[in-house]
């Protein structure tokens, strides 16, 4: 159905900002709720922030206020605006969707309600 392809990620230091990328493919990403999620080395994958497909979104609490997610449907694309960026924000960064009756609840970071994952993009916040 949908294939996801994170861009952006680099090395990065303290307070620097980055901006991720996520092209989607397939037709059902218009109507599909999108999210952003990380994992760091030993820890397990958490949410960052999601958007519906009426712009409503819902962020983690570590990174209110610094990030900001957003889509673009004309280009098939989610972004993730990180800025002032921290040590524990070191992860790897994916992409995914949540399609169906899962939809509706947006709001939800729950990873095993998101169907479609793309393969990660690296951030490491590191002096």
């Amino acid at each position: 159905q949908v294939q996801l392809v994170e861009s952006g990620g680099d090395s990065v230091q303290p307070g620097g900002s980055l901006r991720l990328s996520c092209v989607a493919s397939g037709d059902t990403y218009v109507s599909s709720c999108m999210g952003w999620f990380r994992q760091a080395p030993g820890k397990e994958r958490e949410g960052v922030a999601t958007i519906d497909t009426f712009g409503k979104t819902s962020y983690a609490d570590s990174v209110k206020g610094r990030f900001t997610i957003s889509r673009d449907n004309t280009k098939n694309t989610l972004y993730l605006q990180m800025n002032n960026l921290k040590p524990e924000d070191t992860a790897m960064y994916y992409c995914a969707t949540k399609d169906g009756s899962w939809a509706r609840y947006c709001f939800s970071q729950r990873p095993q309600e998101f169907g479609a994952w793309g393969q990660g993009t690296q951030v490491t916040v590191s002096s």
